[in-house]
């Protein structure tokens, strides 16, 4: 009896443990992220409670892929269903819209349906604002936007300034460079100089590097063109290809900024800011009718905001537009300037190269997912939501659905180039001079040397000596004609 009850006892143990260990792979596993059809009920297993999830077909947060709904709310959601153990199943909002009050206080959308009972929550790209906290219950932000401004770039653009080609390049850059130009083509007329192996016999020589020689050869070196005279001496010719090394690279950063500066538009945008567009005439602009951006410049006491609410108001059948996809499409096909939240722009300006933000956003706002008020699912879903975002996932969901080339060459950041930006290029060159004056002042020596050893004189002497005549220091020169007078006599 003893051995039936304890082999009863291992087997009742044994099967707690199996389930136990089922559950626990259910919860990693990756299946449970899959993105559920619209209807369908995903979640972890039977007995769990099931809610039923309100959406907006939007770009990323939820798009038909085939039979099933896929986007950033979607994995979210699935994420969370799998933390808190429970089943859920996707239906999409009947009338289209977020949610806004009406004449006699009823809410449209997915604030209207959390509020009629005909979803527990809603997962889309909802933002956070006071008039839907009084009515409904927000989790933390599983998103931050703000308000700003998508325009199509050959619309926003403006003519260039007369001086544009000067923009790669900062002033200080510009200054650098200039300077360099000069002490190069100075060290090319020194060195040339001190150099016997370029002028052999200054008395009965010409030397063809003179200063504005050196000149003329620099400026061919910037222009990638040979220009005479020929350096001969290894010194001269050391400097002469520092300098086109060093030209060579300058010319291909000032090309490759260039072309940055043409095809970005950042700097050729006339509307950076709200007031700029209230400013304009050529542009229309709306938001989507019924959303908070709407509300937000209504309740707005700033004069800019209310000017755009104003315009807004009057032409409200022209300018505001039904959805996000009709607002993007619009900005492609006409002059109008749409105005809602960035974090979509950003999207769009990545989907679509010809679109561009300006660079204000205001009002910033995040998106939560919206509960019942009193609902017990609240607390919980904000406590998961910070712990995704903290382990990292929610990162790594932006990453993944914001993803495109296109995004990533408009989140570069185009600016002139500094000089610190090529400081290595100048390091070269300035070592390059030292280089080639030592190599000189080598040559120089090498030649007084044996000068001096013919001539049974001081190295030091006939050294100082050829550097006067060569550099013609006029006292030193004087004072050989007078030596050279009382010979005659």
């Amino acid at each position: 009896m003893d051995k039936g009850l304890h082999f009863t006892i291992c087997v009742v143990t044994a099967v707690l443990l199996l389930r136990e260990s089922s559950q626990a792979g259910e919860e990693k596993d990756p299946g449970a992220l899959a993105a559920p059809k619209p209807g369908d009920s995903r979640g972890g297993g039977e007995g769990l409670p099931t809610l039923t999830v309100t959406t907006i077909l939007e770009d990323p947060y939820a798009m038909v892929r085939g039979p099933e709904l896929e986007g950033y709310c979607m994995e979210l959601l699935a994420a969370l269903a799998a933390m808190l153990r429970f089943q859920y199943r996707v239906r999409l909002v009947a009338d289209g819209q977020y949610g806004a009050a009406g004449a006699g206080g009823n809410w449209s959308g997915m604030i209207g349906e959390i509020l009629r009972r005909e979803a527990d929550i809603a997962v889309a790209p909802l933002t956070v604002t006071s008039a839907r906290e009084e009515v409904v219950s927000f989790t933390t932000p599983f998103l931050q936007t703000g308000i700003g401004i998508l325009l199509r770039k050959d619309t926003a653009s403006q003519d260039l300034s007369f001086f544009h080609f000067l923009s790669p390049f900062s002033k200080e850059t510009w200054t650098a460079l200039l300077f360099a130009y000069l002490l190069t083509c100075f060290c090319l007329f020194l060195v040339a100089r001190l150099s016997p192996c370029e002028w052999n016999e200054p008395k009965n020589e010409e030397n063809h590097f003179t200063l504005l020689n050196s000149l003329w050869f620099g400026a061919g070196a910037l222009a990638l063109q040979g220009a005479t005279p020929r350096p001969q001496a290894l010194s001269v010719r050391v400097i002469a290809v520092v300098w086109w090394l060093f030209t060579l690279a300058l010319l291909a950063a000032y090309i490759a900024n260039f072309t940055a500066l043409l095809s970005s538009g950042s700097e050729q945008l006339p509307i950076q800011t709200f007031e700029d567009l209230v400013k304009q005439r050529n542009l229309e602009f709306g938001t989507l009718e019924g959303s908070s951006t709407f509300y937000y410049f209504k309740n707005s006491k700033n004069p800019i905001h209310q000017m755009i609410y104003e315009y807004m108001e009057k032409r409200r059948e022209h300018v505001l537009v039904k959805t996000y996809q009709e607002a993007v499409q619009r900005v492609m096909d006409s002059n109008y300037a749409f105005i809602g939240e960035s974090i979509s722009q950003d999207l769009a300006a990545a989907r679509h190269c010809n679109l561009i933000r300006a660079p204000e956003v205001i009002g910033a706002r995040g998106f939560g997912i919206a509960t019942a008020q009193g609902s017990p699912w609240t607390k919980p879903l904000s406590i998961a939501v910070l712990k995704l975002r903290e382990a990292g996932d929610l990162d790594y969901l932006r990453n993944k659905w914001w993803e495109s080339s296109c995004l990533r060459r408009s989140g570069e950041r185009w600016g002139p180039l500094e000089p610190p930006a090529l400081g290595g290029l100048f390091l070269t060159l300035g070592i390059g001079l030292a280089f080639g004056v030592l190599a000189a002042l080598a040559e120089l020596s090498s030649s007084s040397r044996r000068a001096a050893a013919h001539a049974k004189k001081s190295c030091c002497s006939v050294f100082t000596e050829e550097i006067c005549t060569r550099l013609r220091i006029k006292g030193t020169a004087r004072q050989s004609q007078e030596t050279s007078g009382k010979a005659n006599a």
